[in-house]
């Protein structure tokens, strides 16, 4: 570290009396240390000493010196076979003075990430958090990616070892971006280092972009694969942040399975976080089970009744199957540490592998001139028979002196120039070797070198080819099975208060004012959790929202009070309230979507004296009809009339509403139950975070409400039927998606795998909670084409026969018949079929009337006294169709004589008063 502003006088002159002072004037000075200089120093030795030999990796070689120390331990005791560990943590300490506890805790590091060591033994589990057996007991060796990139002494700095006893490396050559590769994180003295890990191919393929002046875009990847969401990564540099979550899969309604876990967690952490959650209450499970060897495997067992879909967004909201992890990319250069982005840190390393690669080329030539240089003098030499020219000398300056003389008339031929070295060395040429010289060998073993010297030459010359073409080869030799483990995604955030689990159940005390959650003896409420927001309506015409406690007063007569759910605009209350004591009675609807904690809201005008008469919260917009009784001693002719809720618009909460009547009201009761006069959710579906939502983000599915569902098809062929909720999730492999219509017909192709052929079916999907395989079950089946259009045509494209071009054919799928969903299909007999994919009739109309797809369903050639799948699929689909002409609320497919968009809603809840 640079030592500018350090004093240069560490020790402080100090005059005293009887000591060289005053009245002293013989004696010797004192000198007098100041201890916050000394810490001032100290300090600052003890942190650059922990800054760059211990926590923060060199930016060239991408090592910390331990492990450079490690690495150059392994290749000094390198003979092929495999090491004890102790014997290498042993030999290391020659270099590095920390201990074998830090040595052998580095190397089990550098092994586990398995591109440096091949390690043999039990080094460990990264999945599960167990450790490395002793040192002694596990064997290490250099890997041959490591051999081939890690070391060349040629090109290697050294410098003595902290005892000077021995030499080490100041930095090794590495030619490849080897800490993206390897990730590093350490903590120094108010210094720290979070580098994450880089996939080993990418990082290949960017630094050729790099070198073809492309800009590189490379992100993590984590040894324990799981899910990561790279949108605020920033490079790497602090400030960037990086979300990972495990992969959970749902095995069935009560089983979910994690496969794949965060990276920073083991299985052991991530379950000790399930359990916790569990026991807070912020989800629900029934058991856990680790069944982790190679591969993980985390199953979670459900009670009954607890939505899996909930659970999976509830374990990310509440453990650490989601963490946030943030980079803070940090390296030392030049002995100082430097803030680096991984972009740049690629780009150096691309540059630094160049440098290298330069330098070994450059000292490979100049071998090759010197071994050009020397078989030159060797064949000069012995064909000229300059060896006899020495016979008559007497001293050794003679000897020279005539070969020198000999090797004159040619010293053009050569190379470079003789020097006294190469004469002296000629000397030591022996008598056998001149008399079995073979002047065609040594010509042709001259020719190979003038070879090699130019293709090396040309490398030089073409240094970044040549550093391409040898990055293609480490890709080549070492980049199978190293393919990406952790799944690039987008996140969508999830609310912790939709997903936690009801874990209290509330209570209120209306009269008093009282609610919370250890009220038992007062009137239930309902199941809440303890992050919840309750909203209370009180009879004065004020509203409250507040957080769940144990006990809170939230005002006196209380009217209304349940769980409030943020931004929830299908949620209408309908009030009828009395402006004042004695004033003006008023009606309105509202949603109330976002509030301030606490604050006291009025929904009337505001007056003192004013009081709800009539209250109703209504989940799904509904509005009901409710009757008027007007006091006897009112002058108003008609004292009992109707009022119609629906007749209202839905407005703000602080909207003053309708006049109901001026007269006093003695009371108001409910004539008829509400019909939602909301329509229907628009529900979209963003292939990005493979999740539904209400903010038109991805494609439109559909308007959708009461049970009506989703139909997802995925690419093994197999089908099932989702809800609308926004908390659903979603396969990865989807190839559509849509509303579901009972009489709806799919049209599929697919390759049947046991047959080699193309088939082609269509069918009515079947209401079933499970999923269903309509496609073969041969190994090998997959989908091809799926399309749930009425009218559809398969483009089938052939490939080559006899060397010719065969011409597209187009099938219409409206000649195949329908069929049950087992069955096999119709093979399409077409000879060197490539492809089939589905295209729209253009002919076809844009909407059909239901009655003609349900004509689409045709009778089954089985017995007659025996209904066919194909029947049971019909009769279900004619009896939908007819409830949904006779009931005219109930939610159905669109059909040409339907034009009603109500319907009825879910729930209601109601309080006369």
């Amino acid at each position: 570290m640079d030592d500018k502003g350090r004093r240069d006088e560490e020790e402080t002159p100090n005059e005293l009396p009887g000591n060289g002072g005053e009245g002293n004037s013989g004696g010797d000075e004192t000198r007098i240390t100041h201890l916050p200089q000394l810490y001032q120093n100290w300090f600052l030795d003890y942190a650059s000493y922990v800054i760059l030999e211990r926590a923060v990796p060199a930016l060239e070689d991408g090592l910390k010196p331990v492990q450079r120390r490690i690495l150059h331990s392994m290749m000094e005791l390198e003979d092929g076979r495999y090491n004890k560990t102790a014997n290498v943590i042993g030999n290391t300490m020659k270099y590095h003075p920390h201990g074998d506890a830090s040595i052998g805790d580095a190397m089990v590091q550098i092994g586990q990430r398995e591109l440096l060591i091949d390690t043999q033994g039990n080094w460990g589990n990264i999945f599960t958090g167990d450790s490395a057996a002793a040192p002694r007991y596990i064997e290490a060796r250099l890997s041959k990616f490591a051999l081939d990139v890690v070391f060349n002494d040629e090109t290697t700095i050294w410098q003595a070892s902290y005892d000077g006893r021995n030499k080490e490396p100041v930095l090794l050559p590495v030619k490849f971006p080897l800490l993206l590769a390897q990730g590093a994180e350490g903590i120094a003295v108010g210094l720290a280092c979070k580098i994450l890990p880089h996939n080993f191919n990418e990082l290949i393929d960017a630094s050729i972009n790099v070198l073809k002046g492309k800009k590189p875009h490379i992100y993590p990847d984590f040894p324990t694969g799981g899910m990561a969401d790279f949108s605020n990564y920033n490079d790497g540099l602090k400030g960037g942040k990086v979300i990972v979550r495990a992969k959970i899969n749902i095995t069935d309604k009560k089983t979910l399975v994690i496969t794949e876990i965060p990276f920073g967690t083991t299985t052991t952490s991530l379950i000790d976080s399930i359990v916790t959650a569990n026991e807070k209450g912020k989800i629900k499970i029934r058991n856990i089970e680790d069944n982790t060897a190679e591969l993980v495997e985390i199953l979670i067992h459900l009670p009954a009744g607890v939505s899996p879909d909930k659970t999976i967004d509830a374990l990310y909201a509440f453990t650490d199957c989601a963490l946030s992890i943030s980079p803070n990319a940090c390296v030392i250069e030049k002995d100082k540490p430097r803030f680096i982005g991984a972009s740049e840190m690629l780009r150096i390393a691309a540059e630094r592998t160049v440098q290298l690669l330069q330098k070994e080329l450059e000292i490979k030539k100049n071998d090759l001139t010197e071994q050009l240089h020397f078989a030159s003098l060797e064949k000069i030499f012995i064909e000229k028979r300059i060896y006899r020219d020495i016979e008559e000398c007497e001293t050794w300056e003679e000897v020279l002196e005539a070969i020198d003389a000999g090797l004159k008339p040619h010293k053009k031929k050569f190379p470079r120039e003789v020097t006294r070295e190469d004469i002296i060395k000629l000397t030591d040429i022996k008598i056998k070797r001149i008399s079995k010289y073979d002047a065609f060998i040594a010509e042709e073993f001259m020719k190979k070198l003038l070879d090699q010297m130019k293709t090396t030459q040309h490398h030089l010359d073409n240094i970044i080819e040549y550093t391409i073409d040898y990055y293609k080869e480490l890709k080549k030799k070492y980049g199978e099975g190293r393919e990406r483990k952790t799944e690039i995604k987008s996140f969508d955030t999830i609310v912790a208060t939709q997903v936690v689990a009801t874990n209290q159940k509330l209570y209120v005390n209306r009269v008093e004012g009282f609610a919370g959650t250890s009220m038992r003896k007062d009137e239930f409420v309902c199941d809440c959790s303890d992050i919840d927001d309750i909203i209370v309506f009180r009879r004065d015409g004020t509203m409250l929202v507040t957080k769940v406690s144990e006990k809170a007063f939230v005002g006196k007569d209380i009217i209304y009070i349940n769980t409030f759910k943020r931004n929830d605009d299908r949620t209408t209350y309908n009030i009828v309230y009395r402006d004042g004591p004695k004033g003006t009675t008023f009606m309105k609807r509202f949603p109330v979507t976002s509030v301030i904690r606490d604050k006291e809201y009025s929904l009337t005008r505001g007056n003192e004296g004013s009081e709800i008469l009539y209250f109703t919260a209504n989940l799904n917009g509904e509005a009901e009809v409710v009757t008027i009784n007007l006091k006897a001693t009112t002058t108003a002719r008609v004292k009992i009339f109707d009022v119609n809720f629906a007749d209202l618009a839905i407005k703000g909460r602080d909207a003053m509403g309708n006049v109901v009547t001026k007269y006093p009201v003695r009371k108001v009761n409910q004539k008829e139950k509400g019909v939602s006069t909301l329509s229907a959710q628009k529900i979209w579906f963003d292939d990005t975070v493979h999740r539904l939502n209400t903010d038109e983000r991805g494609v439109f599915i559909g308007e959708f409400s009461g049970e009506e569902k989703i139909l997802v098809i995925t690419q093994d062929g197999q089908y099932r039927l989702s809800n609308f909720e926004l908390t659903s999730h979603f396969e990865e492999d989807i190839v559509h998606i849509g509303k579901f219509n009972p009489a709806k017909v799919i049209s599929a192709v697919y390759w049947e795998g046991e047959k080699k052929k193309y088939y082609v079916k269509r069918f009515i999907p079947e209401l079933t909670d499970k999923k269903v395989k309509f496609i073969s079950e041969a190994d090998a089946s997959q989908l091809e084409a799926v399309s749930d259009l009425p009218h559809v045509i398969a483009d089938i494209k052939f490939g080559k026969e006899k060397g010719k071009e065969l011409p597209d054919e187009k099938l219409h799928l409206k000649e195949i018949p329908v069929m049950s969903i087992k069955a096999l299909g119709k093979p399409l007999n077409y000879s060197k079929v490539k492809e089939v994919q589905f295209i729209a009739d253009p002919d076809a109309p844009k909407e059909l009337p239901l009655e003609s797809l349900i004509g689409e369903v045709v009778q089954s050639k089985e017995e007659e006294n025996e209904m066919s799948p194909v029947e049971e699929l019909k009769t279900k689909a004619i009896a939908a169709f007819q409830k949904a002409k006779s009931d005219p609320a109930a939610p159905r497919p669109k059909t040409t004589n339907d034009k009603s968009k109500k319907r009825r809603g879910p729930s209601q809840t109601s309080l006369d008063l």
